[in-house]
């Protein structure tokens, strides 16, 4: 078993390069889902009946593809296409697209929950359209909404596991790739458990700071 762990010590580097790889992509992947979930979210709560309705349809149907799947469709169909990326923008694209959907419902779900006379006050002071979204309601919405944020943070950072079927060296690809070289599955397997646990739970402190504030703010 030490002799184990000396393996996987001695190849630290290249799961350092996997945790990296791991983190990028989430961190990344998050800030556009976030992104393009808000403007998802505010097509979601349009007065337009069929505006509101294209952005539900895009929503569940992406809520209802398996992740792994739609990585597969990405990778593998999107060639077929004409538009070729390369294994590390081909997982990032599955993530944003996929985790777009989860953010925008997030989004709506609080939005909705708002207390309508701040709205209503903040309109009577002259604040309208995308100028009242930014500057009222979305500062809200990311505050109360941040430790659902934060969940599917952690739910993206396991997702980018998923990505070592098309070859993305993060880190489960890299880990598999020492224990298929030396057969110490043990030990490369559970330093990844414990890589992962580290990075999410850097993700859980962010919240809770958060939180705090939010609860400051109140």
């Amino acid at each position: 078993m030490i002799r184990e762990f000396a393996i996987v010590w001695a190849n630290s580097g290249q799961l350092l390069n996997g945790l990296l790889n791991t983190a990028g992509l989430a961190v990344l992947g998050m800030i556009l889902s976030v992104l393009l979930g808000s403007l998802l979210a505010v097509l979601l709560m349009a007065r337009s009946r069929p505006v509101s309705l294209s952005a539900q349809a895009f929503v569940d149907l992406f809520r209802c593809v398996p992740f792994l799947l739609l990585a597969y469709l990405v990778y593998f169909g999107l060639p077929s296409l004409g538009l070729n990326f390369d294994n590390w923008t081909s997982g990032l694209v599955a993530i944003v697209f996929y985790n777009t959907a989860y953010m925008a419902e997030i989004l709506r779900g609080v939005w909705r929950g708002l207390p309508r006379d701040g709205i209503e006050a903040a309109t009577a002071f002259g604040f309208q359209g995308w100028r009242l979204f930014l500057r009222i309601i979305l500062p809200q919405v990311f505050l109360i909404a941040a430790p659902m944020m934060g969940n599917q943070m952690i739910q993206i950072i396991k997702d980018t596991a998923f990505l070592s079927i098309i070859a993305v060296p993060e880190l489960t690809h890299v880990a598999s790739g020492i224990q298929s070289q030396y057969y110490v599955p043990f030990a490369a397997f559970l330093a990844a458990v414990l890589l992962y646990w580290m990075i999410c739970s850097l993700v859980e402190a962010g919240v809770f700071a958060v939180e705090r504030l939010a609860r400051e703010r109140r």
